[in-house]
């Protein structure tokens, strides 16, 4: 903890004059959140690795909280003159000046769920380089329909220190790993191309052979697979999700109903819900902080409270909201472990981590084999969805058709639609297979970004609108 201080350069005396200041009008809780982070960027392009950049954040943020107003200040000068005069800005939302005892700060440790071997900042450029090279070069070499690959490599660590008013002091080192690529194929004069990347909170040892070799090989069958897909009729019919990327399904079109400041305004379909039997009884929704090394994992989230499994939905049944300190303070329960931030310079919010549904007892060939028509969709590219309504979209990249129970032709470019709690009321089949998607995924919330992850095992939705030809 004392070397945590020492990098931002501040004491316990300096934190406790700053929560003091943000006090000093009444209000009953703040917070300080301060983060240093180092971002590297590197791209290859034609064939050579030809783009690179760095960037360095540094500040702190301060939140007061007075009733159900909330005041945020941040600073990228964190000194003890500034940090006290955001505090004091950040304090005007409370309305009566009281003395306030001082508060005496207690440091907390918590399970390290990503710790790393090598670190980005021990790893020079030249490092990195030949492994974009070789990914380029694998992925030429696995078809000879590629013209063309982009490829890019993305690394960061941030330093976090956290307390708040109740005597929480904590720290977080968090390390963030994104590889991705892109192929581009032709073939007869017909150009075609897909994208594939993978993701996790590690240092210089994500990079390996195995990994390249995982990555190249998803990619080239991504982009392949197009040339022989068409795009399908279009209608109501069902829709068997497959495991794994499929998870955008609850992450969209569910999981952001059951942020709990969505239910606290009554603008989620949910809000009314908790505690309601809302889906097939085989069916269990968890949003998990604790996955080792995942993208969406966190030691500790942004509010100071340690990142845990939460169960939304259990035997179908809705038993639980994801909770920031806020929200959890108008349910009189305890958080979940879901207040998270994009930086410093933004107030957290409930957010999810990792989100997915446990396995069921269903073969995924027994599943598939229970629809006479309908579509079988794996690789989904985006969505959106309507918290209130819970109506949603995505779109699907490819696929395949189901017909007389077996996967026939390939399929690309289609719309899914539906309805978030009627698609999760609809799911009547779920396979055995689980499986957490290690892509980058990014949730927008806000105007805030966060890293996130999602799963699925198999499901069956008895019932969904495709858009395809007519």
């Amino acid at each position: 903890m004392l070397n945590s201080l020492n990098h931002f350069s501040v004491s316990t005396l300096d934190l406790q004059k700053v929560l003091a200041a943000a006090l000093e009008k009444g209000a009953g809780y703040a917070d300080i959140f301060f983060e240093h982070t180092f971002h590297n960027y590197l791209a290859l392009r034609d064939g050579a690795v030809n783009q690179a950049s760095s960037d360095i954040d540094y500040g702190v943020g301060i939140r007061v909280v007075a009733g159900d107003q909330t005041g945020y200040a941040y600073t990228e000068q964190v000194t003890l003159e500034e940090m006290l005069k955001a505090a004091r800005t950040a304090a005007c939302i409370a309305s009566q000046n009281k003395t306030t005892a001082p508060v005496d700060l207690t440091a907390r440790v918590f399970p390290n769920r990503y710790s790393v071997q090598h670190p980005w900042e021990q790893v020079e450029i030249g490092e990195k380089m030949p492994f974009l090279q070789r990914l380029n070069d694998r992925v030429f070499a696995l078809d000879k329909r590629v013209t063309k690959v982009r490829a890019a490599l993305t690394d960061s660590t941030s330093y976090i220190l956290f307390c708040n008013s109740e005597g929480v002091l904590c720290t977080d080192y968090r390390p963030m790993t994104v590889l991705n690529v892109t192929c581009i194929m032709e073939q007869n004069g017909k150009i075609e191309n897909g994208s594939a990347s993978l993701a996790q909170r590690k240092g210089f040892e994500f990079l390996t052979d195995d990994l390249l070799e995982q990555l190249s090989q998803e990619v080239v069958r991504k982009t392949a697979i197009m040339f022989e897909a068409e795009k399908p009729k279009g209608g109501e019919m069902p829709v068997v999700m497959a495991a794994g990327g499929s998870g955008i399904l609850l992450h969209e079109a569910i999981g952001h109903a059951f942020e709990a400041d969505f239910n606290r305004k009554n603008t989620s379909i949910f809000s009314d819900k908790l505690g309601q039997q809302i889906c097939n009884e085989h069916i269990n929704v968890v949003d998990d902080g604790t996955i080792a090394f995942n993208r969406g994992a966190v030691n500790v989230d942004d509010e100071g409270v340690e990142g845990q499994k939460t169960y939304i939905v259990k035997n179908g049944v809705l038993t639980s909201y994801l909770h920031d300190r806020i929200s959890a303070q108008h349910y009189g329960v305890a958080p979940t472990g879901n207040g998270r931030r994009q930086s410093f310079r933004y107030a957290p919010m409930p957010r999810m981590r990792v989100t997915y549904m446990e396995s069921g007892n269903m073969q995924e060939s027994d599943i598939i084999a229970s629809v006479k028509k309908g579509v079988y969709v794996d690789n989904f590219t985006n969505g959106q969805v309507q918290i209130g309504a819970g109506d949603f979209t995505f779109f699907v990249k490819t696929g395949y058709l189901i017909e007389n129970g077996r996967l026939t032709r390939p399929i690309k470019d289609i719309n899914i639609i539906g309805n978030g709690p009627q698609a999760l009321a609809d799911i009547t089949m779920v396979g055995n297979n689980c499986k957490i998607d290690d892509g980058a995924w990014t949730c927008g919330k806000d105007g805030q970004s966060a890293p996130v992850s999602q799963g699925l095992p198999t499901v069956l939705v008895k019932s969904l609108t495709v858009g395809g030809e007519n």
